[in-house]
This record gives structure tokens, C-alpha cells and sequence, in this order.
């Protein structure tokens, strides 16, 4: 990419709102842009790398205060990388921890889809399996909490 670039068209190479740039330099996550002699915001490549990778760690989960601590401002030092160290080992235990959630919600509708199969292939259901244990597993719960609400839990 050569030459600078205006609001307008660094949102539209990086895919977000003018709103958003002016949002991230709030924020501080961008440097503050530089200006024409008529008063334009100007960009560089790097900050069309810069907007990639907040919108990169975003969708990859990170909040725009941890981003914050991602990006460099300045000279690196030690306790910055352990700042780093420590915010990415957070992450990735967050993310273990949701990835078992996934594979335990996956394995159960795993478990209804043969349910549902099974039934199907038989024909000799009126009510499919899975709504069934659904309702009771439903009506259990509203029983739990309407029992806890009667001793005042």
C-alpha cells in the first residue's frame, strides 16, 4: 500500500465505520491521526495493520482495554512483557475452559440427534424424544426454584 489515507478510505480498506477509527483514537488504540493543511485525518500503513489486528484479537475474543495492553507504546520492557505474558495465559485458560463447555454442549446434541433418529427410523412415536426430556428437564427446574422460593432460599 503506498501514500496515505483518509478516514474514509483507511475504514473501507480495513472494513469498519469512520466512527469506529475516531473510536479507536479515542480510546487511544490508535495513535492520533495526523492532518492535511484543510484539516483531514491522514493514515499510514501501519495504521492499517494497527485496525487489522484490533479487529483480529476481537474476534479472537479480546476486550479493547486488554487490546490496549497488546499494543506497543513504547519502549518494551520486561514488566510490559510480563503484562502480556500474563493477560495471554489468561486467555488461553479462558478459552480451554470454554472449549470443554463446547465439547460437552456438542457431545449432548450429538445425543439428541440419534435420539431424534432413532425415533424417526421407528415411526412409533407421537412426541419426539428429545422435547419430552427437554419439557421434564424444564418443569424440574421450575419445580427447584418455585420449592426454593416457598423456603425462602
Amino acid at each position: 500500500m503506498s501514500g496515505d489515507l483518509k478516514i474514509g478510505e483507511l475504514a473501507q480498506t480495513v472494513g469498519v465505520s469512520r466512527d469506529t477509527i475516531r473510536y479507536y483514537e479515542r480510546l487511544k488504540l490508535l495513535p492520533r491521526a495526523g492532518r492535511t493543511e484543510s484539516g483531514y485525518r491522514i493514515y499510514t500503513a501501519a495504521d492499517v495493520e494497527r485496525v487489522r489486528f484490533i479487529k483480529q484479537a476481537q474476534s479472537f475474543g479480546f476486550s479493547l482495554d486488554e487490546i490496549r495492553a497488546l499494543l506497543p507504546t513504547g519502549k518494551p520492557g520486561l514488566t510490559e512483557c510480563q503484562h502480556v505474558r500474563d493477560l495471554l495465559d489468561s486467555k488461553l485458560k479462558d478459552l480451554d475452559g470454554r472449549l470443554t463447555q463446547m465439547h460437552s454442549f456438542r457431545e449432548k446434541l450429538a445425543a439428541y440427534l440419534a435420539e431424534c433418529e432413532e425415533a424417526l427410523s421407528r415411526k412409533d412415536r407421537d412426541t419426539c424424544p428429545v422435547l419430552f426430556e427437554l419439557s421434564l428437564t424444564s418443569s424440574s427446574a421450575r419445580s427447584a426454584n418455585n420449592h426454593r422460593k416457598k423456603k425462602g432460599e
